[in-house]
Protein backbone atom coordinates (compact mmCIF):
# COMPACT_ATOMS: atom_id res chain seq x y z
CA UNK A 1 0.00 0.00 0.00
CA UNK A 2 2.86 2.23 1.27
CA UNK A 3 4.31 1.52 -2.20
CA UNK A 4 1.24 2.39 -4.23
CA UNK A 5 0.94 5.68 -2.40
CA UNK A 6 4.73 6.40 -3.03
CA UNK A 7 4.07 5.84 -6.94
CA UNK A 8 1.10 7.65 -7.07
CA UNK A 9 3.28 10.90 -5.47
CA UNK A 10 5.84 10.67 -7.63
CA UNK A 11 3.67 10.45 -10.85
CA UNK A 12 1.82 13.05 -9.62
CA UNK A 13 4.97 15.09 -8.94
CA UNK A 14 6.37 14.31 -12.22
CA UNK A 15 3.12 15.52 -14.07
CA UNK A 16 3.67 19.03 -12.30
CA UNK A 17 7.46 19.60 -12.86
CA UNK A 18 6.37 18.98 -16.61
CA UNK A 19 3.74 21.01 -16.50
CA UNK A 20 5.88 24.09 -15.08
CA UNK A 21 8.82 23.22 -17.49
CA UNK A 22 5.96 23.31 -20.73
CA UNK A 23 4.40 26.62 -19.10
CA UNK A 24 8.17 27.96 -19.05
CA UNK A 25 9.40 26.81 -22.47
CA UNK A 26 6.12 28.67 -23.49
CA UNK A 27 6.73 32.22 -21.74
CA UNK A 28 10.30 32.19 -23.32
CA UNK A 29 11.28 32.88 -26.36
CA UNK A 30 12.85 31.17 -28.86
CA UNK A 31 15.88 31.60 -30.49
CA UNK A 32 14.70 33.46 -33.72
CA UNK A 33 11.73 34.98 -31.90
CA UNK A 34 15.13 36.91 -29.78
CA UNK A 35 17.12 37.33 -33.36
CA UNK A 36 13.68 38.97 -35.20
CA UNK A 37 13.65 41.30 -32.02
CA UNK A 38 17.28 42.48 -32.58
CA UNK A 39 16.40 42.86 -35.98
CA UNK A 40 14.02 45.57 -35.02
CA UNK A 41 15.50 46.92 -31.51
CA UNK A 42 19.24 47.08 -33.11
CA UNK A 43 21.16 46.72 -29.82
CA UNK A 44 24.35 48.53 -29.51
CA UNK A 45 26.56 45.74 -29.38
CA UNK A 46 24.59 43.00 -31.60
CA UNK A 47 26.93 42.62 -35.03
CA UNK A 48 25.19 40.43 -37.79
CA UNK A 49 26.84 37.99 -39.89
CA UNK A 50 24.95 37.82 -42.83
CA UNK A 51 26.25 34.57 -45.53
CA UNK A 52 26.02 35.58 -49.32
CA UNK A 53 24.68 32.77 -51.02
CA UNK A 54 24.97 30.46 -48.17
CA UNK A 55 28.16 29.07 -46.89
CA UNK A 56 29.05 28.27 -50.96
CA UNK A 57 32.75 27.50 -49.85
CA UNK A 58 31.75 24.39 -48.33
CA UNK A 59 28.36 23.18 -50.64
CA UNK A 60 27.00 24.57 -53.64
CA UNK A 61 25.73 28.62 -53.56
CA UNK A 62 21.66 28.59 -52.82
CA UNK A 63 21.73 25.10 -51.60
CA UNK A 64 19.83 23.29 -48.97
CA UNK A 65 23.02 22.14 -47.58
CA UNK A 66 24.82 25.71 -47.51
CA UNK A 67 21.66 27.07 -45.67
CA UNK A 68 22.07 24.08 -42.92
CA UNK A 69 26.08 25.01 -42.71
CA UNK A 70 24.95 28.28 -42.02
CA UNK A 71 23.03 27.30 -39.37
CA UNK A 72 24.90 24.85 -37.68
CA UNK A 73 27.96 27.59 -37.64
CA UNK A 74 25.93 30.39 -36.18
CA UNK A 75 25.13 32.40 -39.10
CA UNK A 76 22.81 35.32 -38.09
CA UNK A 77 21.24 35.84 -41.43
CA UNK A 78 21.66 33.85 -45.31
CA UNK A 79 21.38 35.86 -48.25
CA UNK A 80 19.64 33.42 -51.10
CA UNK A 81 18.74 34.32 -54.51
CA UNK A 82 15.12 33.86 -56.44
CA UNK A 83 14.63 32.81 -60.27
CA UNK A 84 11.14 32.05 -61.27
CA UNK A 85 11.08 28.55 -63.46
CA UNK A 86 8.35 28.59 -66.78
CA UNK A 87 5.99 27.13 -64.49
CA UNK A 88 5.83 30.24 -62.21
CA UNK A 89 7.73 28.24 -59.62
CA UNK A 90 10.42 30.10 -57.47
CA UNK A 91 13.44 28.20 -57.10
CA UNK A 92 16.90 29.25 -55.42
CA UNK A 93 19.53 30.41 -58.34
CA UNK A 94 21.75 33.52 -58.96
CA UNK A 95 22.12 33.76 -62.62
CA UNK A 96 19.13 34.07 -65.10
CA UNK A 97 21.02 30.69 -66.64
CA UNK A 98 21.78 27.81 -64.98
CA UNK A 99 24.93 27.15 -66.78
CA UNK A 100 27.84 28.40 -63.94
CA UNK A 101 25.97 26.47 -60.80
CA UNK A 102 24.12 23.19 -62.20
CA UNK A 103 24.25 20.68 -65.21
CA UNK A 104 22.09 21.84 -67.40
CA UNK A 105 22.27 24.66 -69.50
CA UNK A 106 19.91 27.53 -70.53
CA UNK A 107 17.62 30.05 -68.76
CA UNK A 108 16.00 29.50 -65.70
CA UNK A 109 12.57 30.78 -67.23
CA UNK A 110 12.94 27.88 -70.00
CA UNK A 111 13.15 24.97 -67.61
CA UNK A 112 9.79 24.00 -65.50
CA UNK A 113 10.45 22.58 -62.06
CA UNK A 114 10.07 18.83 -62.78
CA UNK A 115 13.12 19.17 -65.13
CA UNK A 116 15.23 21.48 -63.14
CA UNK A 117 14.80 18.99 -60.19
CA UNK A 118 16.79 16.12 -62.34
CA UNK A 119 19.64 18.25 -62.69
CA UNK A 120 22.52 18.87 -59.81
CA UNK A 121 24.08 21.68 -58.40
CA UNK A 122 27.77 22.41 -58.74
CA UNK A 123 30.16 23.90 -56.44
CA UNK A 124 32.43 26.29 -56.31
CA UNK A 125 35.08 25.07 -58.57
CA UNK A 126 32.36 24.07 -61.16
CA UNK A 127 32.24 20.25 -60.13
CA UNK A 128 28.77 18.45 -60.35
CA UNK A 129 27.51 17.19 -56.32
CA UNK A 130 25.11 15.21 -55.70
CA UNK A 131 22.79 18.27 -54.51
CA UNK A 132 19.58 19.27 -56.15
CA UNK A 133 18.42 23.04 -57.26
CA UNK A 134 15.86 23.87 -53.95
CA UNK A 135 12.14 25.56 -54.60
CA UNK A 136 12.33 28.97 -52.56
CA UNK A 137 9.30 27.23 -50.23
CA UNK A 138 12.11 24.34 -49.35
CA UNK A 139 14.95 27.04 -48.33
CA UNK A 140 12.62 28.83 -46.16
CA UNK A 141 11.30 25.45 -44.41
CA UNK A 142 14.97 24.67 -43.65
CA UNK A 143 15.56 28.45 -42.29
CA UNK A 144 12.00 28.03 -40.47
CA UNK A 145 12.63 29.15 -36.73
CA UNK A 146 16.39 28.84 -36.74
CA UNK A 147 18.08 31.75 -39.15
CA UNK A 148 16.79 35.02 -41.09
CA UNK A 149 16.88 35.32 -44.38
CA UNK A 150 17.14 38.15 -46.94
CA UNK A 151 15.99 37.69 -50.54
CA UNK A 152 17.49 38.76 -52.83
CA UNK A 153 15.40 39.97 -56.01
CA UNK A 154 12.61 39.36 -53.83
CA UNK A 155 11.34 42.88 -54.05
CA UNK A 156 11.24 42.44 -58.01
CA UNK A 157 9.30 38.78 -57.22
CA UNK A 158 7.25 39.94 -53.93
CA UNK A 159 3.85 38.90 -54.93
CA UNK A 160 5.15 35.12 -55.20
CA UNK A 161 8.22 35.11 -52.15
CA UNK A 162 5.21 37.11 -49.98
CA UNK A 163 2.63 34.40 -50.69
CA UNK A 164 5.19 31.28 -49.67
CA UNK A 165 6.79 33.47 -46.90
CA UNK A 166 3.45 33.12 -45.53
CA UNK A 167 2.68 30.02 -46.34
CA UNK A 168 5.65 28.62 -44.27
CA UNK A 169 5.24 30.63 -41.07
CA UNK A 170 8.45 32.43 -41.78
CA UNK A 171 7.31 36.00 -43.03
CA UNK A 172 8.57 37.29 -39.86
CA UNK A 173 11.91 35.99 -40.59
CA UNK A 174 12.50 37.72 -44.06
CA UNK A 175 13.94 40.56 -45.24
CA UNK A 176 13.57 42.43 -48.42
CA UNK A 177 15.66 45.08 -50.48
CA UNK A 178 15.89 47.68 -53.01
CA UNK A 179 17.52 50.21 -54.26
CA UNK A 180 14.39 52.15 -55.28
CA UNK A 181 12.67 55.59 -53.58
CA UNK A 182 9.91 55.04 -50.50
CA UNK A 183 7.54 55.91 -53.14
CA UNK A 184 8.41 52.91 -55.60
CA UNK A 185 8.40 50.34 -52.70
CA UNK A 186 5.09 51.35 -51.21
CA UNK A 187 3.53 50.84 -54.53
CA UNK A 188 4.85 47.79 -55.01
CA UNK A 189 4.59 46.26 -51.59
CA UNK A 190 1.10 47.62 -51.03
CA UNK A 191 -0.05 46.33 -47.54
CA UNK A 192 2.70 43.73 -47.22
CA UNK A 193 5.10 46.57 -46.55
CA UNK A 194 3.78 46.53 -42.62
CA UNK A 195 4.52 43.09 -42.16
CA UNK A 196 7.74 42.48 -43.72
CA UNK A 197 11.14 44.05 -42.76
CA UNK A 198 12.45 46.25 -45.51
CA UNK A 199 15.99 48.08 -46.37
CA UNK A 200 17.03 50.53 -48.77
CA UNK A 201 19.67 50.18 -50.86
CA UNK A 202 22.14 53.30 -50.83
CA UNK A 203 24.81 53.13 -53.18
CA UNK A 204 27.12 56.18 -53.45
CA UNK A 205 28.04 55.49 -56.50
CA UNK A 206 24.98 57.63 -57.87
CA UNK A 207 24.16 61.54 -57.80
CA UNK A 208 21.24 61.14 -55.61
CA UNK A 209 22.14 58.49 -52.71
CA UNK A 210 21.95 61.18 -49.98
CA UNK A 211 18.68 62.24 -51.82
CA UNK A 212 17.35 58.80 -51.72
CA UNK A 213 18.57 58.18 -47.94
CA UNK A 214 16.65 61.04 -46.56
CA UNK A 215 13.51 59.95 -49.08
CA UNK A 216 13.24 57.06 -46.98
CA UNK A 217 14.14 58.61 -42.98
CA UNK A 218 11.38 61.17 -44.10
CA UNK A 219 8.70 58.57 -44.66
CA UNK A 220 9.71 55.10 -42.08
CA UNK A 221 12.05 53.95 -39.59
CA UNK A 222 14.07 50.79 -41.48
CA UNK A 223 15.71 48.30 -39.97
CA UNK A 224 18.47 48.67 -41.37
CA UNK A 225 19.81 50.63 -44.68
CA UNK A 226 22.68 48.86 -46.56
CA UNK A 227 25.33 50.86 -48.04
CA UNK A 228 27.72 50.56 -50.84
CA UNK A 229 30.75 52.72 -50.49
CA UNK A 230 33.89 53.00 -52.55
CA UNK A 231 37.21 54.76 -52.18
CA UNK A 232 36.80 58.35 -52.11
CA UNK A 233 33.02 58.14 -50.84
CA UNK A 234 33.78 58.00 -47.00
CA UNK A 235 31.92 61.42 -46.05
CA UNK A 236 28.79 59.21 -46.16
CA UNK A 237 30.65 57.30 -42.85
CA UNK A 238 29.86 60.34 -40.59
CA UNK A 239 26.05 59.55 -41.22
CA UNK A 240 26.20 55.74 -39.69
CA UNK A 241 26.67 57.08 -36.31
CA UNK A 242 23.49 59.26 -36.15
CA UNK A 243 21.36 56.40 -37.59
CA UNK A 244 22.82 53.96 -35.39
CA UNK A 245 21.66 56.37 -32.65
CA UNK A 246 18.05 56.41 -34.45
CA UNK A 247 17.61 52.80 -33.96
CA UNK A 248 18.87 51.68 -37.52
CA UNK A 249 21.26 48.89 -38.17
CA UNK A 250 23.92 49.64 -40.80
CA UNK A 251 24.61 47.09 -43.39
CA UNK A 252 27.56 47.19 -45.46
CA UNK A 253 29.00 44.18 -47.69
CA UNK A 254 32.42 42.74 -46.92
CA UNK A 255 32.29 41.09 -50.78
CA UNK A 256 34.30 43.46 -53.13
CA UNK A 257 36.69 45.86 -52.67
CA UNK A 258 34.11 48.94 -54.30
CA UNK A 259 31.63 48.03 -51.65
CA UNK A 260 33.31 48.77 -48.64
CA UNK A 261 36.16 51.13 -49.62
CA UNK A 262 38.92 48.48 -49.78
CA UNK A 263 38.01 46.37 -46.91
CA UNK A 264 36.81 43.43 -48.58
CA UNK A 265 36.88 39.77 -47.37
CA UNK A 266 40.37 38.73 -49.52
CA UNK A 267 42.20 41.24 -47.72
CA UNK A 268 40.94 39.74 -44.55
CA UNK A 269 42.28 36.17 -45.31
CA UNK A 270 45.58 37.61 -44.49
CA UNK A 271 44.41 39.71 -42.28
CA UNK A 272 41.51 39.41 -40.36
CA UNK A 273 41.38 42.72 -38.72
CA UNK A 274 40.58 44.03 -41.69
CA UNK A 275 36.93 43.75 -40.85
CA UNK A 276 37.92 46.28 -37.57
CA UNK A 277 36.70 49.00 -40.21
CA UNK A 278 33.08 48.12 -40.05
CA UNK A 279 33.40 48.17 -36.59
CA UNK A 280 34.78 50.97 -36.07
CA UNK A 281 32.89 52.57 -38.91
CA UNK A 282 29.47 51.67 -36.52
CA UNK A 283 29.00 49.06 -39.14
CA UNK A 284 27.03 46.33 -37.64
CA UNK A 285 25.54 44.42 -40.35
CA UNK A 286 28.58 42.58 -42.71
CA UNK A 287 27.50 40.63 -45.66
CA UNK A 288 30.47 38.36 -46.17
CA UNK A 289 31.99 35.29 -48.43
CA UNK A 290 33.69 34.35 -45.51
CA UNK A 291 31.50 33.35 -42.78
CA UNK A 292 33.28 31.38 -40.53
CA UNK A 293 36.24 33.56 -40.58
CA UNK A 294 34.31 37.02 -39.53
CA UNK A 295 32.78 34.68 -36.48
CA UNK A 296 36.08 33.35 -35.53
CA UNK A 297 37.31 37.25 -35.66
CA UNK A 298 34.33 38.64 -33.95
CA UNK A 299 34.57 35.88 -31.16
CA UNK A 300 38.49 36.69 -30.56
CA UNK A 301 37.42 40.20 -30.24
CA UNK A 302 34.88 39.45 -27.54
CA UNK A 303 37.61 37.72 -25.61
CA UNK A 304 39.92 40.56 -25.78
CA UNK A 305 37.33 42.52 -23.89
CA UNK A 306 36.50 39.88 -21.31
Amino acid sequence: MKITIRLCYFYLLLLFVQQISAQERAASPTNIERTTAQLRDSPREKVWVIAHRGDWRNAPENSVQAIKNCISMGVDMVEIDVQLTKDGKAVLMHDSTIDRTTTGKGRVGDWTLDSLKNLFLKDGLGIATSHRIPTLEEALLTCKGHILVNIDKGFELFPICYAIAKSTGTLDQIVLKANKSYEEIKEKLGEGFEEVSFMPIINMNSSNAMVLLDNHLRNYKPIAVEFSINKGQEDVLKRFQELRQQGINIWVNSLWAKQNAGHDDERAVADPSIYDWFLENHVNMIQTDRPALLINYLKSKTHEDD
